[in-house]
């Protein structure tokens, strides 16, 4: 191995695409327990994912995220969005792919199958010491 390639060695593996899970296989043997399935754990990632499962009728409260947009994809089951100053509701099922901008209100609930769902969105810098206004 040349020395090139022993200094960049680590650098290329971790630049390497990769499989990280099987979103049916995962989802179709989680307990029936609402959980964090699976996390995007990797070194020097850009991003932040993870696959969340609610029971049936479970649900996120109304929230807005301020400063990250993020994607969510409903992997298994079917449930309904909340969005908009109503709280409007809009059916989720399996294949339904949304774009929650930041600054957005959303709610998810859990129809009676239950609901599993990816999110992604740019990772999240550590908490800073800064000072005060």
């Amino acid at each position: 191995m040349s020395k090139a390639e022993r200094r960049g060695g680590r650098k290329a593996e971790a630049a390497m695409p990769r499989i990280l899970c099987d979103t049916d296989a995962l989802t179709a043997t989680a307990s029936s327990e609402g959980a964090v399935l699976w996390k995007l754990t990797e070194s020097g990632r850009q991003l932040d994912a993870n696959v969340v499962r609610l029971t049936p009728g479970r649900h996120i409260a109304p929230h807005a995220e301020p400063n990250l947009d993020v994607l969510v994809l409903v992997v298994a089951g079917d449930g309904v969005l909340g969005a908009g100053p109503q709280d409007e509701p809009q059916s989720l099922t399996t294949g339904t792919l949304l774009w929650l901008p930041h600054g957005s209100t959303r709610s998810i609930t859990a129809g009676d199958d239950g609901l599993a769902y990816l999110t992604v969105h740019r990772r999240r810098t550590g908490l800073q010491i800064g000072q005060a206004p």
